[in-house]
């Protein structure tokens, strides 16, 4: 276990480092944004108060200071920070500015007066002096009344902190109205339960060693949802910032997808009538190349295929359209995906001379098109589905009822 504890403790110290460090350009930029700075805050003391209670640094730390284990109390001192910090963000981000700035001031009064009880108390009962890591450390000083009873005020303000995160997060998260933000509430609130249980569990080790009860088969319990506790929190305060390049990332491949599934299609209309091209088409090697904008590109397909659709619809009669679908026992609706794509594979198999004599043949129904662009590349991409499937199925038979 003690493996795990080391690893998750890692995890969590380069995280909130890379996190601080992730957003602090937009610090420089953005220096009067006082949620911004708590934001910082929380990230730089998350990092730190798992660095300096790492067991590859925390004796050099304490052998700096000339004191023992003085690591632990500033993990400690990080925590009561960031906790404040976390309620500054969350007042500023879910209450009105002149409403904000009077929590904000309250919140940091508290946690300020907390540590100045914590501190010089600290300093006065001190942690275990001999201990071989940041786990055993608690464990033997908790044995001591003293530091018990300052460990249990800690604790107090601790779960203070996490419980107003718990009700300030789900009050934000209902007013949230990004998709991101919501996701990005909703795991702080995770994180900072799972801190809570951290709390509790840790209480109830120092009420063992008042009632004689061994508390140590929690230990894995509590540093466990501690340290997942504060990650899941360093994330979910950094995925506002992240999220919405996951979305952006997926548009793009959606976008890419649909403008390769739409090639056939388009390729087969732009043959027919290349004046539908804005630009020169590219072979299909170069064509599987992502585009520098697949969404203006995809625009610009879907554009360019119900141009070259309304070119040629008139070189199709509602009666040749019926006769097509029969010999092929295929559906006699010209509105639906089969349907356009019959069209468009019924005009293809006629000579260009036949298509131009029937310029002023067509009578057959047409599908308004949706409004919703996306909606709009799902309906053609079903239509390049069933254009390729016709290809594949008895062409010559629809040569042969076209010719007849």
């Amino acid at each position: 276990m003690r493996v795990i504890y080391g690893i998750l403790a890692w995890i969590c110290a380069v995280v909130g480092i890379a996190a601080f460090a992730y957003r602090l350009p937009d610090l420089l930029r953005r220096k009067t944004d006082i949620g911004l700075w708590a934001l910082c805050t929380y990230f730089l003391c998350s990092g730190i108060s798992f660095l300096v209670d790492l067991d590859l640094l925390r004796l050099h730390i304490s052998g700096f200071f000339g004191l023992p284990n003085i690591t632990s109390l500033i993990t400690q001192v990080a925590v009561v920070i960031l906790t404040a910090a976390q309620q500054v963000v969350l007042v500023y981000w879910s209450s009105p500015p002149a409403e904000a700035r009077r929590m904000a001031r309250n919140r940091v009064l508290f946690f300020t007066a907390a540590l100045c009880v914590l501190v010089p108390t600290s300093l006065i009962v001190g942690p275990a002096a001999k201990s071989e890591t940041a786990t055993s450390t608690i464990l033997l000083s908790i044995q001591d009344g003293r530091y018990a009873l300052y460990m249990s005020f800690y604790l107090l303000i601790c779960a203070i902190g996490q419980f107003e995160t718990v009700r300030l997060s789900l009050r934000f998260t209902r007013m949230a109205n990004r998709q991101w933000l919501a996701v990005g509430m909703r795991t702080v609130t995770v994180g900072a339960s799972m801190i809570l249980v951290y709390c509790v569990t840790r209480s109830i080790q120092i009420a063992g060693t008042r009632l004689d009860f061994d508390g140590a088969a929690l230990d894995p319990i509590q540093w466990t949802s501690g340290s997942i506790g504060a990650l899941l929190q360093i994330i979910g305060w950094t995925i506002p910032s992240w999220g919405i390049r996951v979305t952006r990332a997926r548009g793009w491949v959606r976008s890419y997808r649909s403008y390769l599934r739409l090639r056939p299609l388009w390729w087969a209309l732009y043959e027919a009538s290349p004046d539908i091209a804005l630009d020169p088409p590219r072979s299909l090697p170069r064509d599987l190349i992502p585009p520098r904008d697949p969404h203006y590109s995809l625009y610009r397909r879907v554009i360019e295929i119900r141009d070259g659709q309304l070119m040629l619809r008139t070189s199709l009669s509602l009666a040749d359209f019926v006769r097509v679908a029969r010999s092929l026992n295929l559906p006699e609706d010209p509105t639906s995906p089969l349907g356009e794509a019959l069209q468009v594979r019924a005009v293809l198999s006629r000579p260009a001379e036949q298509r131009a004599e029937q310029a002023d043949a067509a009578d057959i129904p047409v599908r308004p098109p949706y409004e919703d662009f996306r909606q709009e590349v799902e309906w053609l991409t079903e239509v390049a589905s069933s254009f390729a499937g016709l290809g594949r199925r008895r062409e010559g038979a629809i040569e042969a009822g076209l010719l007849s």
